[in-house]
Order: structure tokens, then C-alpha cells, then sequence
């Protein structure tokens, strides 16, 4: 269901201290399962792994990961089995994510440490046991954060700006990175008019830019387009307390979305970088001349456990 929609949020502006025009660009509206914004890049890895003759999709995350439950159900469209890798151990209250990753037909494997940086390492012994098993296995690092899963982004910055009469500084949560690595990519690629700007969620800000550098570059290369540069690449912190927990900005945002916008955020992603928008933007955000696009990546899911957790 692409495009998505790009709407218009003036009662969000305002609450947010946002004098110009605010935009929301509804990739929680991919219209595929619960999936949100991960649909971009599924449907680039999905018919890679159909290419590539596999026979099933290895993956990994957390047990919260939006994209390993969307995996799951793009496996199952496309009739592959897939095997997700979740960091550390089973707990009795099971996440949303990891319910629906089991209903779309996964099979579950657990690296008993917490610790998400071991994750990429057990997919790759997963993969390796199921090609000894005589199963053809196609790996996905966590996030789906690739060069070829970018340019779904990649993309959706092109199907954003046909969408805009003008330019626009476009917010976006960043995770993996693989999101905000296609938007660079596609913002270059366009002439720059789109000042795409992340808010990490997950990593140190300089961690994050440095990856999604690596990312847009390799995306571009894909694509054809030109080079990102450093300066393209711009991430703040948007971390509160640390990954997958909530924070009392991102949690404000939330309230404010739901009440000004109808839109349902979630408590570690989107909220968190709706939250971090007006220090974004700076003194910016008082421009009645801005235009600024926020984009809802999704994570219904994510919506759901953090209010069974309040």
C-alpha cells in the first residue's frame, strides 16, 4: 500500500513548540501485517532470498524486535521457513513481537546472553547448522540493517519528496540505522533538498552516524546515486534510560501524538523520537517558513506492551 500517507499535523506543531508546518509521513501504514516501516526493506531481503534459491530466512533481535515479527510474517508470504535468534532467555511474560513471531510460523532459538551484540554472531551459527542440516539459509543482521535493505529507503525519500511541494527536515528514529541510511541516500541522491535527521533510540549518536554512514554509502553504490558525506549524516541522541526502555520525553510525546494527532506511538522508537524533535530542530522549530516531517515508522506491537506494562 505505496505510497504511504503524508499528513498534515498542525495541532501536534503546536503542542510541540513547531511554529512552522509538521508533516506525518504514515509508514505505520505499509498496509502488510503489523510490519510498519519494515516492509520497505523485507520486500528488497525477501526477494533477495527468493533469488538466492533459499529455503529459509535467519534473522535476529530482541524479543520486543519489530522487524524480527515482520520477518517472520514476509517469511511465511513468501514460503520460507525462517529462524529467528532472540538475545538472551525465555521469560514467563512473553512480548507482543515475540507472539505474533511465533504465530506467523518462526522457529525460536535463544543465545542465553543478554548481551544484543552476540545475536549477529548466533545467526550465523544458525545458518551454518541448517546448511549442515541441507537447508539453504539467507542471514539478515539484526534490524535488517543492510546495504541492499536500505534502498527501500532509498525510495520512500523519493516517493516522499514527489509527495512535498518543497523542502523539508525530516525526523526519523534510528535503530540499526538501516532506515536512516536509505533516507540519506535518497535525500543525496535528490539534491539534498531533504535534511534527513536521526534520533537514536538504541546506540551512542556517534556510534549510530558512523554506521549509517556505512550503510547510505553502500546503498548508494546499489542505487547508483552519488556518495553521502559525513555532513549528511546527522543523528541525536534520543536514548532516555537505554535501549527498549521508555523515557519520560519520548513517554510526553506519546500523549501528545494520541491527543492532537490520533496517532499511536510507540514507548521506545517513534515516541522517543517525536520526544526529541523540538531539540532537533532548535531554534529552527520557531521558523513559520520550516517544513518538518516526522516519520511513524510503526511498532504497533511495541504501542500494545508498553501499555500492559503501565
Amino acid at each position: 500500500m505505496l505510497p504511504t500517507p503524508l499528513r498534515e499535523a498542525p495541532r501536534l506543531a503546536e503542542t510541540l513548540g513547531v511554529r512552522g508546518r509538521m508533516l506525518l509521513k504514515r509508514d505505520d501504514l505499509t498496509g502488510f501485517a503489523v510490519a510498519g516501516n519494515k516492509a520497505r526493506q523485507l520486500e528488497m531481503l525477501i526477494a533477495a532470498a527468493r533469488e538466492s534459491r533459499a529455503s529459509v530466512l535467519v534473522t535476529g533481535g530482541t524479543p520486543g524486535s519489530n522487524f524480527c515479527q515482520a520477518a517472520a510474517a514476509a517469511a511465511a508470504w513468501a514460503g520460507l521457513r525462517c529462524v529467528l535468534v532472540y538475545a538472551g532467555s525465555p521469560s514467563r511474560i512473553s512480548h507482543p513481537n515475540l507472539v505474533a513471531a511465533t504465530h506467523w510460523g518462526a522457529e525460536i532459538r535463544w543465545t542465553h546472553d543478554p548481551d544484543r551484540a552476540f545475536v549477529d554472531v548466533a545467526i550465523e551459527r544458525a545458518a551454518a547448522e541448517l546448511t549442515l542440516d541441507g537447508h539453504v539459509p539467507y542471514t539478515v543482521p539484526r534490524g535488517g540493517a543492510t546495504p541492499l535493505g536500505a534502498t527501500g529507503f532509498h525510495l520512500a525519500a523519493l516517493e516522499l519528496a514527489a509527495q512535498l511541494d518543497g523542502p523539508a527536515v525530516v525526523v526519523v528514529a534510528t535503530g540499526s540505522g538501516g532506515t536512516q541510511a536509505g533516507l540519506v541516500s535518497g535525500a543525496v541522491a535528490l539534491g539534498r533538498d531533504l535534511l534527513i535527521r536521526g534520533a537514536s533510540v538504541s546506540r551512542p549518536p556517534d556510534e549510530a552516524a558512523r554506521r549509517v554512514l556505512e550503510l547510505a554509502g553502500g546503498c548508494a553504490r546499489l542505487m547508483g546515486t552519488d556518495i553521502p558525506h559525513a555532513a549528511d549524516v546527522v543523528v541525536d541522541d534520543a536514548r532516555g534510560p537505554g535501549h527498549a526502555r521508555a523515557s519520560e520525553e519520548g513517554e510526553r510525546a506519546a500523549r501528545l501524538a494520541l491527543r492532537a494527532s490520533g496517532t499511536v506511538l510507540d514507548p521506545v522508537y517513534t515516541a522517543k523520537a517525536l520526544g526529541a524533535l523540538p531539540r532537533i530542530l532548535g531554534e529552527r522549530r520557531h521558523d513559520p517558513d520550516l517544513t518538518t516531517v516526522f516519520w511513524h515508522t510503526g511498532g504497533l506491537l511495541d504501542a500494545v506492551a508498553g501499555w500492559e506494562t503501565r
